[in-house]
């Protein structure tokens, strides 16, 4: 008799479930950006949003939660209702990054159900145009010549943005004044106008202003240059080869999502990666996703673990 009553359960469970899936979704899904509108975790998730509504059927909102280096945002996903209505643009910040280096309120594994990657991109270290530097051995020299310390700008501690700027000052033996911000478009407004001397921000967001002329750009973080970008040489050129950096961001569902709606999520987001106007608008920005699908992400995100765990915890830098 209790076998039977468990097994009526379960068919009540599986039924429950099969519905919420048929009905998923009746209402705007709602994109949680843990960066400050402008920046390159907004635009990621406007490009995904469009081909993401075309597989669903319904439209996609951004909801901005910047701070904490996108913490305050992941952890608006983590302790809120798991219904699939409310998906996280995450990044290599609040995933990787700030939980290797403190305890945060979420557990990665625990909390988060990845969907699938949106995009992956080199950075490229930028300075104000007034700087006389050349090369990234000039604007080296020129650091260690001032009597007072240069400046970097950061969308904020945590981000890999910030990491960069630390990695840049251990190789290169010079120390700067850390300016955060609380997304990458409020650094690349303050660099463009001369507040900060320099940053490291995504090529994709700063190639039209680089091209202007109203920032310069001395090296990119990548083993190979950027197709954007083929005139300007990779850190390793320049004799850096450990400033090695890539900003990604994808798509979470909390991970206690019905097990049907999360199989629905994970269907359409990798549709979507495969949309034709989705892939043309990768192209444009010079990025890539490479295989698409949510195991295929979960296995990126191990190996960024993997990797940056023991920089972060080596270079000892504070979130």
């Amino acid at each position: 008799m209790r076998r039977n009553n468990i097994a009526i359960i379960i068919s009540l469970m599986m039924g429950v479930s099969a519905t919420q899936a048929q009905e998923f979704p009746n209402h705007e899904i709602r994109f949680i950006v843990p960066f400050s509108a402008g920046g390159p975790a907004d635009i990621a998730g406007r490009v995904i949003s469009e081909p993401l509504r075309r597989q669903l059927g319904q439209s996609v909102v951004i909801e901005n939660i910047p701070g904490a280096g996108g913490v305050i945002g992941a952890q608006r996903i983590a302790t809120g209702k798991p219904d699939g209505y409310s998906l996280l643009v995450g990044g290599i910040a609040p995933i990787v990054l700030v939980p290797a280096a403190k305890e945060v309120s979420y557990n990665v594994d625990r909390d988060f159900a990845p969907l699938g990657l949106v995009w992956r991109s080199p950075e490229v270290l930028a300075m104000r145009p007034s700087l006389k530097a050349a090369s990234v051995k000039e604007l080296v020299e020129h650091f260690k010549g001032l009597k007072q310390k240069g400046t970097f700008g950061s969308a904020g501690a945590g981000t890999l943005t910030y990491l960069a700027g630390e990695l840049f000052q251990q190789e290169a033996g010079i120390e700067l004044v850390h300016v955060p911000y609380k997304s990458t478009s409020n650094s690349v407004l303050d660099v463009t106008n001369g507040q900060v001397d320099m940053i490291f921000g995504d090529v994709a967001i700063l190639e039209p202003l680089i091209k202007s002329g109203m920032v310069k750009a001395l090296g990119v973080t990548s083993d190979q240059r950027s197709p954007l970008l083929p005139d300007v040489g990779t850190m390793g050129e320049a004799g850096f080869p450990n400033v090695k950096t890539e900003v990604w961001f994808g798509l979470f569902a909390a991970a206690q999502t019905p097990p049907a709606i999360l199989a629905r999520l994970q269907q359409a987001v990798t549709a979507a990666q495969q949309d034709p106007g989705f892939l043309k608008d990768l192209e444009r920005f010079g990025l890539n996703i490479g295989e698409p699908g949510q195991e295929a992400f979960k296995s990126f995100i191990k190996q960024e673990r993997e990797r940056w765990t023991p920089i972060v915890k080596k270079t000892g830098v504070r979130f």
